[in-house]
């Protein structure tokens, strides 16, 4: 084997709160990374896995503490390894032209006050010296190679008018353009859709073979590493649990939290009540060295046997050609000249205390659908009823007392909470809102009971929501939802950026919600296998329009539409 490209042994990193003790985040590391490889490192939020990588390109927060035996990087230029310390000012010479960084949020990254273009184009200038005319003539190069189409259009355009996709191809175009040796891919995909998500995926493949270049790839997600690495790296709570090369590592993982990982993701081929946790496995390691993957999933086997005594389903929702479009262009005198479609004479029927999914790529209109049925955004024509009455006849006094009986959660609760209020009053004000209960004091009680039962601590009530992690405010949202004891739940994308353990967690504890209260959910996701562990029946949505609906077992054994095989194909590590 040749020398590594990069190396780093005993690597540490620590932070020191004002008052508080240090906090080790990386904790003694070694890897290697050997020329034309693609390393995946995997864990959940919290292991290190992304402070290791900022470690690399010398992006680490001031606030970090860094130290290592060795760090190595062999660059073009040097015949021998060039040695990175923290003191070494290296780092920033070899950044965006020898070492390339994808970031995990392009919107957060790219800048929203530059063109496209001018932001790769300084790149460009800064590390190749490449002005004017040949600039331009570079950037527009680079962003047909990475499958943009319009590329005259994408470079004039901000960031904001700009899909995720495109701006993650941007984003790639802006960390390969000097080509270097080595690129860092922070969860580039873990927001994207299936289909797109392949898409970068192939992208990333196809410049990797073109240019040569070496990629650490960091996620969560242990599907979309067994598509792209050679070689996998399990972190946990700032250390290295378990190394190996992808195909043994998932056919035969050999730590317990490997497993756990592997396990925790909705399976393709299985009917399950829960879905394993990272605690199932680690209470069953403890008990016996001998418990397998496949003992603790058939603990938690679904009973699939037929009910002799089945019981009429009835539709607590029933949707009716029902429209919903937004103005996309207005005449100068304030007339509207086109229309986008959002909601395009859309027709299905949600059962009273089951599970609807409903699925389809962004752009679709699946969220728009949701927020017509609760009256979030007024439908432009059809009918939705709610057991038997119309929503969209609700006077104001209707339409609020509907709101206790239909909620939602949304897909960032960072965003849908108030950043100064603390998240007790956050969960009060809806009872507030609704009249219920008769004093502050029961009110309390009650929020008190509703943060027991979605795992977190009544002490947590006086807390800022910048203070929780994504899986915490993800459970605050739910006992946001939960508060008013509603009989319709939208779940919009409630666990699309959780890591697999998180959102494990939550779906569970959806699941368990359902039962005790008979609640009935819509089930908005792009991922697949999450709506088919959630759902009962399925809806696919297409461009405003539902192009097939069923059972989830029908959908996903015979789906009936290209559109929908496509979708399912497009589902990384789906046989895992």
């Amino acid at each position: 084997m040749s020398a590594p490209l990069f190396a780093v042994q005993d690597l540490r990193i620590t932070f020191q709160p004002s008052d508080q003790a240090p906090v080790t985040a990386v904790d003694g590391i070694d890897f290697s990374i050997f020329p034309g490889e693609t390393l995946g490192i995997v864990g959940e939020s919290g292991s290190g896995k992304t402070l290791s990588a900022l470690a690399i390109i010398g992006l680490l927060p001031e606030s970090a503490v860094w130290e290592a035996k060795k760090m190595s990087f062999q660059a073009e230029s040097s015949a021998t390894p060039i040695s990175l310390f923290p003191s070494s000012k290296l780092h920033a010479q070899l950044r965006g032209k020898s070492i390339g960084m994808v970031f995990q949020e392009p919107m957060t990254s790219l800048n929203p006050v530059m063109r496209c273009g001018d932001q790769i184009g300084e790149v460009i200038e800064e590390h190749l010296g490449i002005r004017g005319a040949n600039r331009r003539k570079r950037v527009l190069e680079w962003l047909e190679k990475v499958k943009l189409d319009d590329p005259e259009r994408i470079y004039r355009s901000y960031p904001h008018q700009i899909s995720g996709g495109q701006k993650q191809r941007v984003m790639i175009a802006l960390a390969l353009c000097c080509e270097p040796a080595l690129l860092i891919a922070d969860e580039p995909t873990t927001a994207l859709d299936v289909t797109v998500q392949r898409h970068i995926l192939a992208l990333l493949k196809s410049l990797q073979q073109e240019l040569g270049t070496t990629i650490v790839f960091i996620s969560h997600d242990l599907g979309v590493i067994a598509e792209v690495a050679d070689r996998v790296i399990v972190m946990q709570k700032g250390k290295i649990v378990e190394e190996n090369i992808v195909d043994q590592l998932f056919t035969s993982p050999q730590h317990p939290y490997t497993r756990a990982l592997l396990a925790c993701r909705p399976k393709m081929d299985a009917h399950l009540r829960r879905l394993p946790t990272i605690q199932d496995f680690i209470i069953a390691e403890g008990q016996s060295a001998n418990k397998t993957t496949d003992e603790v999933l058939a603990r938690l086997q679904k009973n699939t046997q037929p009910d002799n005594n089945p019981v009429e389903e009835k539709p607590l929702i029933h949707v009716n050609h029902l429209s919903t479009w937004f103005v996309n262009e207005k005449h100068w005198w304030g007339g509207s000249k086109s229309h986008v479609k959002a909601v395009d004479d859309v027709s299905f029927s949600i059962k009273k205390g089951k599970t609807t999914g409903l699925v389809g790529e962004s752009g679709s209109g699946k969220t728009t659908l949701g927020r017509s049925i609760l009256r979030l955004i007024t439908p432009k024509s059809g009918s939705c009823l709610f057991a038997g009455e119309e929503v969209l006849a609700f006077s104001e006094a209707e339409l609020l007392a509907y709101r206790k009986k239909a909620q939602i959660i949304f897909q960032d609760p960072y965003a849908s909470l108030n950043p100064r209020l603390p998240i007790g009053l956050a969960l009060m004000e809806p009872l507030r809102v609704h009249g219920l209960y008769t004093s502050e004091r029961e009110r309390r009680e009650q929020v008190d009971q509703l943060l027991i039962q979605v795992g977190l601590e009544p002490a947590f009530f006086d807390r800022l929501p910048h203070e929780f992690s994504g899986g915490q405010r993800q459970r605050i949202g739910i006992a946001r939802a939960l508060a008013v004891r509603p009989e319709l739940i939208v779940c919009d994308e409630c666990v699309s950026a959780l890591d697999v353990s998180v959102q494990a967690q939550v779906l569970n504890l959806l699941k368990d919600l359902q039962e005790i209260y008979g609640l009935t959910y819509l089930f908005i996701s792009h991922d697949l296998s999450v709506v088919k562990f959630m759902s009962d029946d399925i809806l696919i949505m297409q461009k405003g329009q539902l192009v097939e609906q069923g059972t989830a077992d029908a959908i996903f054994q015979n789906p009936q539409t290209e559109y929908t095989k496509q979708l399912i194909f497009s589902i990384p590590g789906k046989n895992l």
